[in-house]
């Protein structure tokens, strides 16, 4: 079997273990996910499988987006509800939304995060989690973060606990931490914050719409029809200029030959997919003045 499965990833599961019991129901070793969530974010979790794994790394690269809920008046060691509270400061009165969305335009473009404590980026071969479990701190390496859009859904003010909440989307590139930047929304109107919720609505292409569940996946292949769920893996660029190969250009692809830039159309873009008799086999870049080179060969047959 070979493709991709919009899966919708519960809540309390790990990726790690969507994968290991997908491989375990649909019989397949060769399966990866693209975009690591976290056990308390549910979502979108583009999963692929055989051949398709070639392209995990294409669909991860694709930005994301995420609905998600920020508690303003305490905060957590780990950013999310999952933590013990390690600081609490009233708000006095509502926050009004003119100033939560200024503040969120703020906050878009070109940021530098740098991760929580309590992620599972790699300091000397470990987890910063392990670190944090241990009661030890570490430099944190920075990361540079696109945010394309952050704007504000809804706002609600509880005037008894004197908390609020926050509901937002955000559009943002791989690697971001959310929470993180949930979190320093609450720090620069001056109070502490935690990320309530949160939910993946959109990753590799694929919406929340398109997803179905692990249940579904054990319905589907006891019932053979898991074959018109997984998706082939040409879906991961259909954003990509598509270009059929010649019966005398493909011998050379096939083999990781190079392409000069006549032997493609004039308006050929930086990247393209490769395609012969309608599938697709390899991805291409334009590589110098004269020349396309392989990007990544998806299939030599």
């Amino acid at each position: 079997m070979d493709g991709i499965i919009a899966l919708y990833k519960d809540r309390g599961m790990t990726s790690f273990a969507c994968v290991n019991r997908l491989r375990h129901v649909l019989h397949e070793k060769r399966i990866g996910h693209a975009g690591t969530l976290d056990p308390n974010v549910d979502g979108v979790l583009p999963i692929c499988i055989g051949k398709a794994t070639k392209v995990v790394d294409f669909l991860h690269e694709q930005p994301k987006t995420y609905v998600g809920e920020l508690l303003i008046g305490e905060a957590t060691e780990t950013e999310d509800l999952d933590g013990k509270v390690i600081a609490e400061k009233e708000v006095p009165a509502p926050i009004t939304g003119d100033v939560l969305q200024k503040i969120m335009g703020e906050m878009t473009g070109k940021l530098t995060q740098i991760p929580p404590m309590y992620s599972a980026v790699r300091v000397q071969g470990k987890h910063l989690y392990e670190y944090a479990r241990a009661g030890e701190t570490v430099e944190r390496p920075k990361r540079l973060v696109t945010i394309s859009n952050f704007s504000l859904v809804s706002s609600s003010y509880d005037a008894q606990s004197r908390r609020q909440r926050v509901r937002f989307k955000v559009q943002c590139s791989k690697g971001t931490y959310v929470r993180t930047l949930a979190v320093d929304l609450a720090k620069r109107l001056g109070y502490p914050g935690v990320m309530s919720s949160l939910t993946r609505v959109a990753s590799g292409g694929f919406t929340i719409d398109q997803t179905i569940s692990l249940h579904d996946v054990d319905d589907l292949v006891a019932n053979q029809m898991i074959g018109h769920y997984v998706l082939p893996m040409e879906v991961a660029f259909e954003d990509w200029q598509r270009i059929e190969l010649t019966a005398n250009q493909w011998p050379a692809v096939k083999n990781g030959g190079w392409l000069t830039i006549n032997e493609l159309p004039a308006d050929s873009q930086k990247r393209v997919a490769l395609f012969y008799n309608n599938e697709i086999k390899a991805l291409y870049y334009h590589a110098d003045k004269q020349h396309y080179k392989p990007l990544k060969m998806l299939a030599v047959n």
